[in-house]
């Protein structure tokens, strides 16, 4: 009987049975996202999501994968800027296996995969400006040694990240403010910065009867680009040009400039050494004396390709709610707009713009109208 069964064994071909295998373990693979799973993507979620890992094995198999899928979900989560989920990503690498024994361990990356998880997990952190503290310096020195790449990592990083935390000249809150309004005044206070006497101004469309798009304008203009302007030749047309990017941090506000002519450059060949006929001085521009910058040197705004008069941020970026606001500047202290040409660049988003004056007739208007 088993001689029987052991010669059939024999004379089956192994590709019949490849097959008959293959034919009865037909399963299929399924993935499972436990960040997906979650309705509310909030930091106490994402914490939960993390333990949940923690928890289910304790050899933490699959750890390396699980970090980088959670450092993909923290802008879903809104925690790409907290330091305390970041410690509880590191901590779910395992203590103590991966800190290295001898000189050739330490020279030659011990542990390459997870080394390299934990320094891209220190360089988003750097990325989105989180300052690392004593307590993950602790946790990577248990993890991985001092010899280990991810804390020569956060040494580099706590030696520059002080430096240029408070390098910059306009301070930005922690947090920046989510309206748009809000933000664009912030932009616009830095780019005109150079000039302390410009006054920024928000007005809103609807104080133009005939606009089309109903939204607000940040205005910026100082009284030297207001003397600058009412000096423009009034057969020399403005530019409105835009718009331009100014970042604040990860979030980008348009903006545009009223651009004229530059003022021809003043030439001096008297002799400074003459005192026998000194000039009464003009006194100050606007305030004592003529209202006329005087011509010794060009402003601050005062430029190679032209000057700026004028800044703005509009909250539609749009060609009507540019022509609102040469419509407001000229409400407010520059009535040569209203005598003026202003060209529109093609680099502003195309929209419908609502025009103020009348339109001449056509010739079947003016057919019409004779008949």
């Amino acid at each position: 009987m088993n001689v029987n069964l052991l010669s059939k064994v024999i004379r089956t071909r192994p590709t019949n049975i490849f097959f008959l295998r293959w034919n009865s373990s037909e399963k299929k693979l399924a993935t499972y996202d436990p960040f997906l799973a979650k309705p509310k993507k909030t930091k106490e979620t994402y914490l939960e999501v993390i333990k949940l890992f923690e928890d289910q094995d304790t050899r933490r198999r699959g750890h390396v994968e699980f970090i980088y899928a959670a450092l993909s979900k923290m802008k879903e989560f809104g925690v790409q800027k907290d330091l305390e989920v970041y410690k509880a990503l590191v901590d779910v690498l395992p203590k103590g296996k991966f800190i290295p024994t001898n000189i050739f361990q330490a020279e030659f990356m011990h542990y390459p995969k997870q080394q390299q998880c934990a320094v891209d997990l220190l360089e988003q952190m750097e990325d989105n400006g989180v300052m690392p503290d004593s307590e993950l310096e602790q946790m990577l020195l248990n993890i991985f040694g001092r010899r280990g790449i991810p804390l020569r990592k956060f040494w580099r990083m706590m030696y520059w990240m002080p430096k240029f935390k408070n390098l910059s000249p306009w301070h930005l809150p922690e947090e920046l403010p989510g309206d748009t309004l809000e933000l664009a005044r912030l932009a616009i206070q830095r780019i005109t910065s150079v000039d302390p006497d410009t006054k920024i101004d928000t007005w809103q469309t609807e104080e133009i009867e005939a606009s089309l798009d109903k939204t607000w304008i940040v205005s910026a203009q100082s009284r030297t680009q207001q003397i600058l302007l009412a000096e423009q030749p009034q057969n020399e047309p403005l530019v409105i040009k835009g718009p331009f990017n100014v970042y604040l941090r990860d979030q980008v506000v348009t903006y545009f400039i009223l651009l004229g002519k530059t003022r021809p450059d003043y030439k001096d060949e008297s002799d400074t050494d003459d005192v026998s006929n000194i000039p009464r001085p003009p006194g100050i521009p606007g305030v004592i004396g003529k209202i006329t910058l005087p011509q010794v040197k060009s402003t601050i705004h005062e430029q190679d390709d032209g000057t700026i008069v004028a800044i703005c941020a509009t909250g539609t970026s749009s060609r009507d709610s540019l022509l609102s606001w040469i419509r407001l500047l000229e409400r407010n202290n520059n009535p040569l707009l209203s005598s003026i040409p202003v060209i529109f660049t093609l680099v502003a988003p195309p929209c419908d713009v609502s025009l103020f004056e009348t339109q001449p007739a056509t010739q079947n208007e003016k057919n019409e109208k004779t008949e």
